[in-house]
């Protein structure tokens, strides 16, 4: 969420910068301002007469004192009066406020002056690509065939027992997925991250927080009897330990990883693109993510991204890096870069990855602040990214190590798998 007091000191600037994202702020913006002045105008009509009513306070109890109760009377007549005009202004303060708070949270976040203008993935900067792009053999056999001929996943089963988009993972496609989340969480824990273990559903407020609610709200499953959600990834609760929290500077950056299930809805998704792993209801992911004081954050995010794709060089898979245009970009995120990898088989790119910097959007949401040297009080910066989402990590594997002879383990991985060749 954008500060109030950000928008209202620079309010031209705030609608040009969102009109990177493709979002017209004329109006809400406009509407914020005349809210805002509503309700600063409410304010001191209600300081107004409490600073009256206090002086008529003081007032009748001199005239009190002084025996001229009658005149005491009058006064205390006319307080009742302002008692009744402040109890009307609290109420039209509160339905201002209600209004404002709503119009703030449905402001995206501004993006960084290096971001692409753009409207579909397809204005996306290709930053970085690594590794050899080979023709599509004919032999190329697409992930979901060769689920069903190794006996990896069962979707079919998974579709059964829950539906579509919940697959069951059997013999060596569990281990590869547990093998993965184990790489992945080792190689974090090198890079310096303490690994926590978050809960899989959420409060609403915490959903708030980070801006899942209202922004994504048909895309998550909700549990109506407890009033919860279950988490479409570990960013959420994970960022959520530091809510109505002060750090001190010399605690920045945080740095956390986790592993979780993710659940998503991903309402309207259709097509040949969310075939097999590629796109799903349910997966499993690794997530890192960072707290960080505010003049570091974007070199914290490029080392971020620097991290991420040592671990795909590791898996070696040919990928690629994309700044986000605008209209690419999330509702949160101030600056993204997307990992993908190539899949041989589907001759496409799959993402695999996003890292962002949210700037101190989520924590103003989540009220996250830091002392600085200085004892002043600052707002921190969030960040965070997949490292990594593995099924189209191990869609992508499956594709470009089959052989005759069966499908090849990278040998990064060999000692987690325990094998070097699913046959």
């Amino acid at each position: 969420m954008l500060s109030l007091n950000f928008i209202r000191e620079h309010s031209r600037e705030v609608i040009d910068r969102l009109a990177v994202k493709n979002f017209n702020g004329s109006e809400i913006i406009g509407r914020i301002l005349d809210l805002d002045n509503q309700r600063r105008d409410t304010q001191k009509k209600l300081d107004d007469i409490q600073a009256q009513a206090n002086l008529l306070a003081k007032e009748i109890g001199v005239l009190f004192q002084s025996g001229k109760a009658a005149e005491a009377t009058l006064l205390k007549e006319k307080t009742v009066e302002l008692k009744n005009l402040a109890k009307d202004l609290d109420l039209s303060f509160e339905n201002i406020k209600k209004e404002l708070d709503d119009m703030l949270v449905r402001v995206p976040n501004l993006p960084h002056p290096s971001v692409p203008s753009g409207i579909t993935p397809e204005d996306n900067l290709v930053v970085l690509q690594e590794g050899e792009i080979l023709p599509v053999a004919d032999t190329a056999v697409p992930h979901w065939d060769l689920t069903t001929k190794y006996d990896l996943v069962d979707f079919i089963t998974g579709n059964k027992i829950t539906g579509a988009g919940f697959p069951l993972y059997k013999g060596k496609g569990a281990r590869l997925q547990r093998a993965l989340i184990n790489f992945f969480l080792d190689e974090a824990l090198k890079a310096g991250y303490i690994e926590v273990q978050p809960p899989y559903v959420v409060n609403a407020a915490s959903a708030y927080a980070t801006g899942q609610l209202p922004d994504k709200d048909a895309q998550m499953y909700y549990v109506g009897l407890d009033d919860l959600y279950l988490i479409p990834t570990a960013e959420v609760p994970v960022t959520n330990i530091y809510r109505d929290t002060i750090l001190k500077s010399e605690d920045l950056p945080v740095k956390h990883v986790a592993y979780s299930a993710c659940f998503r809805r991903e309402a309207g998704s259709h097509g040949k693109d969310v075939r097999g792993l590629n796109r799903l209801h349910q997966f499993d992911k690794v997530e890192i993510v960072q707290i960080s004081h505010p003049g570091k954050s974007y070199e914290i995010l490029e080392e971020m991204r620097t991290y991420v794709t040592g671990l795909l060089r590791k898996l070696e898979l040919p990928f690629r890096v994309l700044k986000l245009c605008g209209g690419d970009m999330s509702f949160t995120s101030a600056l993204t870069y997307d990992m993908e990898v190539w899949s041989s088989a589907q001759a496409r790119w799959l993402e695999v990855s996003s890292i962002s910097n949210f700037e101190t959007f989520q924590s103003n949401r989540l009220k996250l602040r830091f002392k600085d040297e200085t004892g002043k009080m600052q707002t921190a910066h969030t960040l965070n990214g997949s490292a990594l989402a593995l099924p189209r990590i191990v869609a992508a594997l499956l594709e470009n190590n089959q052989t005759p002879e069966g499908i090849n383990i990278p040998k990064a991985l060999v000692p987690y798998t325990g094998f070097e060749r699913i046959e």
